[in-house]
């Protein structure tokens, strides 16, 4: 009898070693080898080729001779879903959903699995954390039936395989992704083998069948989709269920996406009949805002091809300590040390001293330029504890010697402005030229960091 192989895989990377070690070389985690069977089958599992074309998979073959059929994209009710994807679902698409557990996962793909099934599409719900009598419980609490729509509880990738080949549907989604295994790898469900062949076998059969498959991937408490990284370079889009699951609002935001922009992002609130979309996420972001508050902006900011206006909160007090405390919600931390720097070499402001808390309402995240100059005057109006106007929008990126250089996308920005009522925006003095604002809204163009602070917190 032949001696059984084994190797040790690390369950976040996929690292594999002969030997166990402690600490995996490829992330530098603790603990993470397991040992594993190596696998002695000569099959190619998760190999496909293009059936929709046959013939060209055999060779190589000159672009210009290939057929393309433009098939339309297949559009849900939830039109931040679409905007997310797009414009809608791409046949043959793996996507893959990942987010905090209790989040809305399985709630928003069961909602998207009946909406798709009213307009005459066969779905597929094939779930592994729950039996067929659990989800159709709840399905009962989010109004869900059609007989379009087909529930099928299991755990063996080829009784899923031999599901998907009698049903033939045109969606099927996978909840979730570390609940199923293949019997001819060795390892448990949830590993990085698993995962990696599972994954593989679902992507043949979407590619192959022009079927659109969504799984669900659980995340670690790092926030990032559990498994190795290999699974979101597998799939054609990864977007991530975000929020606090005592707050009512989500955000779905696309991470990639072969089929359209990234960082796009959808707003939903999550209500006992489930998911519902919100029509004007800055809305929400700015109801609770305190008036004549200091340390308070509203930068317009961009996500994807969406502007969204939210608020921008800083607290600028002395410290107690040696060294003064950096602490920023939303803004990368970095980001806010350079602007602080530059107050203080070209404005004149004394921050050396002072601790500074910076944060983003509502829970969103911004990492674009043009949210420097909102930052900067917030952290001015707290020091100097002057508020400034709460009909102002700031918008421009701020460089190193104090200027403040054009955005890109001013027009739509400030039309989401002057669509909330705000009277004055303060932009860049580059971007004033070729074309005109709004009615009743007033542009005052800025080329430094000084010359803001004066129309902002003295004008």
């Amino acid at each position: 009898m032949a001696k059984r192989k084994t190797k040790f895989m690390c369950q976040e990377c996929g690292y594999e070693s002969p030997k166990w070690m402690g600490k995996c070389p490829g992330c530098g985690q603790w603990n993470k080898m397991v040992e594993e069977t190596e696998s002695t089958g000569t099959g190619r599992r998760g190999a496909f080729t293009n059936t929709s074309s046959p013939g060209l998979a055999a060779k190589a073959t000159p672009i210009t001779s290939i057929e393309t059929v433009s098939e339309p994209r297949i559009k849900t009710e939830l039109k931040e879903l679409n905007r997310v994807l797009g414009g809608g679902v791409v046949k043959g698409s793996l996507v893959l959903i990942g987010g905090d557990p209790g989040i809305g996962k399985s709630t928003l793909l069961l909602q998207v699995s009946y909406q798709l099934a009213k307009i005459g599409q066969s779905v597929l719900y094939i779930s592994g954390e729950e039996s067929m009598r659990q989800t159709k419980l709840r399905a009962e609490r989010l109004s869900v039936s059609s007989e379009n729509l087909l529930v099928y509880s299991e755990t063996n990738l080829e009784q899923i395989s031999s599901t998907i080949e009698k049903s033939n549907p045109d969606f099927v989604i996978v909840d979730s992704i570390q609940t199923v295994f293949h019997p001819e790898v060795t390892s448990a469900p949830g590993s990085v083998s698993q995962v990696r062949e599972c994954t593989a076998e679902l992507m043949r059969i979407a590619k192959t069948k022009g079927i659109a498959i969504f799984i669900v991937g659980h995340v670690t408490k790092e926030g990032s989709i559990a498994g190795p990284r290999l699974l979101e370079h597998m799939v054609d889009t990864v977007l991530y269920f975000e929020g606090e699951r005592h707050h009512t609002y989500r955000i779905l935001r696309a991470v990639k996406n072969r089929f359209g922009s990234t960082n796009e992002m959808g707003i939903f609130e999550m209500k006992e009949s489930g998911l519902e979309e919100v029509a004007n996420p800055s809305e929400i972001f700015l109801e609770e805002r305190s008036q004549g508050a200091s340390g308070s902006t509203v930068v317009a900011s961009m996500e994807g091809t969406r502007p969204v206006l939210v608020e921008v909160q800083a607290l600028i007090s002395p410290t107690s300590f040696g060294n003064p405390r950096r602490m920023a919600t939303g803004i990368d931390h970095n980001r806010v040390s350079l602007l602080m720097a530059v107050l203080e070499k070209r404005v004149g402001l004394l921050l050396q001293n002072q601790d500074a808390y910076l944060k983003v309402a509502g829970g969103v995240k911004l990492d674009e330029p043009a949210i420097d100059l909102a930052i900067a005057v917030s952290i001015a109006s707290s020091f100097r504890d002057k508020p400034t106007r709460p009909s102002d929008c700031i918008i421009g990126e701020v460089g190193l010697t104090g200027e403040v250089r054009r955005v890109s996308r001013i027009e739509q920005r400030v039309q989401e402005a002057a669509k909330l009522g705000f009277e004055r925006i303060i932009l860049p003095e580059n971007n004033l030229g070729g074309w005109t604002g709004p009615r009743g809204i007033q542009l005052i163009g800025v080329s430094s960091v000084s010359q803001a602070l004066k129309v902002t917190l003295e004008g």
